[in-house]
C-alpha cells in the first residue's frame, strides 16, 4: 500500500530525485514503435511546464531527463522561502496557475472587502503560500495539464501518467551527485544519445547551451487552450525566471555556495563523463570508450568552459528581467487569470489545513 506523500517528504532533507510514467509505460511523448505516430513534441510540453512552474513555487530543480515515456526530475525543496514573499506576491503567483477563491478574485479586481472577507482572503493566502513550496502540488500543475492536452490532441479520455509520482530522498551530498548523473545519462543509457552534450530535453543540455524561451514557452502553453489548473492562461510570468540549481563556483568560498550543488560545473562534466563510460549490462548504450573528454568535445579550454557557465546564470537572470520590464505597464493585470477552478469547494481542501 503506497505511503502517505507526507511520509516521504521530510523538512530536514531538501533533495528528491522524483519519477512520473506514461501510462502503461507507452510512448505517449516520444515514437510509438507500434504505430509509427511521433508524440516527440510532447517533451518540450513537459520540459517548459517544469521550467514556468520552478519560478513560482519556492521548488528549485537541479537537473531533468524528459524521456519517451517517463520523466525524472531532481528538485531542491526551499519551503521556507515562501515566507520571505508578501501576501500580494503569493497571490500574483498562485493566480499564475489557478484562478483562485473568488474572494481573491474580487480583491484582484480592486473591489472592497468586508470584514468577514478580509478574514477569508488571509486564510486563503496562507493555503497558497503553503501549496507553493509543496511538491505535490508542483507536480499536480506539472502533470494534469500535460494529460489533458495530449487527451485533447489524440480525442480521447483516461488516463495519461501510471500513478502517483514516485520520490526518492536525496541524503547525502554523494547521493545527489549521484542521482544527477544517473539522469542526465539516461538518453546515453537508452542508447537515445551517443554523448551526454547530444541528448535532447535534459537539464545538463540545457545548462551546456540554454535554449529555453520564456515568451515562446508562455505562448505555447496559452494557445494549448486547455483548461486546466497548472496552465498558464496569461502571457505573463508573475516571477522572473529561475535557472536551474547552481553549482558551486570555483573561485568563491565553500559557505557562500552551501545552498547550490555541491562541486563545480567542470567537475560534474567530468563525473558525468567518467560514468558514461562505464558499461552497464543492464542498459543498451555507453559513451564509447575512446571518445575524447567532455570539455574537448565540447571545444572548451578550462578558462572557456568558467566563463561560459557563468553567462549561463547570467542569461536567465536577464531574460526573466527584459520579460517583466516588457510586460510594465501594459493592460490591467487584475484582468488575468489563471485557468483552473475557483476553489469553491472548501471540504476537498481540508487535508491541506485550508479553512472549513
Amino acid at each position: 500500500m503506497p505511503r502517505p506523500r507526507c511520509e516521504q517528504i521530510s523538512p530536514s532533507i531538501p533533495y528528491y530525485h522524483i519519477v512520473t510514467r506514461c501510462v502503461r509505460r507507452s510512448f505517449l511523448c516520444g515514437e510509438d514503435h507500434v504505430s509509427g505516430k511521433s508524440y516527440e513534441h510532447r517533451r518540450q510540453w513537459v520540459e517548459d511546464q517544469l521550467r514556468l512552474l520552478s519560478s513560482i513555487f519556492a521548488i528549485d530543480i537541479a537537473t531533468y531527463a524528459v524521456m519517451s515515456n517517463h520523466c525524472h526530475i531532481v528538485v531542491k525543496l526551499n519551503p521556507s522561502q515562501t515566507e520571505e514573499w508578501s501576501d500580494e506576491e503569493v497571490i500574483e503567483r498562485w493566480r499564475g496557475v489557478y484562478k483562485g477563491a473568488p474572494v481573491m478574485q474580487k480583491h484582484l479586481a480592486g473591489k472592497p472587502l468586508d470584514a468577514s472577507e478580509q478574514i477569508e482572503l488571509a486564510e486563503w493566502i496562507e493555503i497558497y503560500r503553503e501549496r507553493l513550496g509543496d511538491l505535490s502540488w508542483f507536480m499536480r500543475c506539472l502533470n494534469e495539464p500535460i494529460a489533458r492536452q495530449a487527451n485533447k490532441e489524440d480525442g480521447c479520455k483516461g488516463h495519461f501518467w501510471e500513478a502517483r509520482f514516485k520520490s526518492q530522498a536525496l541524503c547525502s551530498d554523494t547521493a545527489l551527485l549521484a542521482c544527477m548523473a544517473y539522469v542526465d545519462l539516461n538518453p546515453v543509457r537508452a542508447a537515445i544519445a551517443p554523448t551526454p552534450e547530444e541528448s535532447e530535453h535534459t537539464g545538463l543540455r540545457e545548462r551546456i547551451e540554454p535554449r529555453f524561451d520564456l515568451d515562446k514557452a508562455l505562448r505555447e502553453r496559452f494557445n494549448a487552450g486547455v483548461e486546466v489548473a497548472g496552465l498558464l492562461s496569461c502571457l505573463q510570468l508573475p516571477a522572473p525566471v529561475k535557472p536551474l540549481l547552481p553549482f558551486r563556483d570555483a573561485t568563491a568560498a565553500a559557505a557562500a555556495t552551501l545552498a547550490g550543488i555541491p562541486c563545480t560545473f567542470e567537475e560534474y562534466l567530468a563525473l558525468v563523463d567518467h560514468t558514461g563510460r562505464a558499461i552497464d549490462p543492464k542498459k543498451r548504450g555507453a559513451i564509447a570508450q575512446n571518445a575524447p573528454p567532455i570539455l574537448q568535445r565540447l571545444g572548451l579550454a578550462d578558462e572557456q568552459w568558467l566563463e561560459q557557465a557563468t553567462r549561463f546564470e547570467a542569461l536567465y537572470r536577464r531574460k526573466g528581467r527584459d520579460h517583466l520590464n516588457a510586460l510594465s505597464g501594459k493592460g490591467d493585470r487584475a484582468e488575468h487569470s489563471g485557468v483552473g477552478d475557483n476553489d469553491t469547494s472548501k471540504s476537498r481542501h481540508q487535508a491541506t489545513r485550508g479553512p472549513g
